[in-house]
């Protein structure tokens, strides 16, 4: 429809009860496994919580759905994924945070490559040992300019303000922008 999520929930916000969450991966272990324990025992005791259910189906479906849109905006410039290079900004499951536990930064890896992406993550705030526990590979610790066909920006760590995401981009290069954090009229917002 063209309107933009970040206007709506700035005018939501205007109301005395309204409660600020923004689009993106929701991993963690509040929202993306507790409510899996109360529709176990929402179950159990005879009741669906089709509402509960419908949100980690969302959430859960997220990754797919942006690698989705990042391949048919290749397509829509006559590229292929196939060995297109790809950076990941944010790794954790949160912003600021150094926590990786059920991040859905790794479903989004893991669906560019089986589309044939060549893939860096950058995260600042990941511990690089935990990171290669968790993820099986290396973070990058540096960033190179104009060497990326994508970028998404997964998580919007404060420090991600100082980053020129169009540096960071080939001249065709394309920005994801997940959380709407950069705000540029240039970047894709999922």
């Amino acid at each position: 429809m063209g309107i933009d999520t970040n206007e709506v929930l700035k005018a939501a916000g205007t109301k005395w009860n309204f409660l600020n969450f923004f689009p993106g991966l929701v991993g963690g272990h509040c929202i993306g496994v507790d409510p899996y324990y109360l529709a176990f025992k929402s179950e159990a005791l005879g009741y669906t919580p089709e509402m509960i259910l419908a949100g980690r189906r969302i959430n859960d479906s997220m990754p797919t759905f942006i690698v989705s849109q990042i391949v048919k905006q290749l397509l829509k410039q006559n590229k292929t994924s196939q060995n297109a290079k790809a950076l990941i900004l944010g790794a954790t499951f949160k912003e600021n945070c150094p926590d990786l536990r059920n991040s859905k930064v790794l479903d989004v890896f893991q669906e560019l490559k089986e589309f044939g992406f060549l893939v860096d993550v950058f995260d600042p705030k990941a511990d690089a040992e935990v990171f290669v526990k968790e993820y099986g590979f290396q973070k990058l610790s540096t960033l190179s300019k104009n060497q990326y066909d994508v970028l998404i920006l997964a998580v919007s760590h404060d420090s991600f303000k100082e980053l020129n995401p169009k540096e960071l981009i080939k001249e065709d290069g394309v920005v994801f922008d997940v959380k709407g954090f950069y705000k540029d009229k240039d970047f894709l917002y999922l």
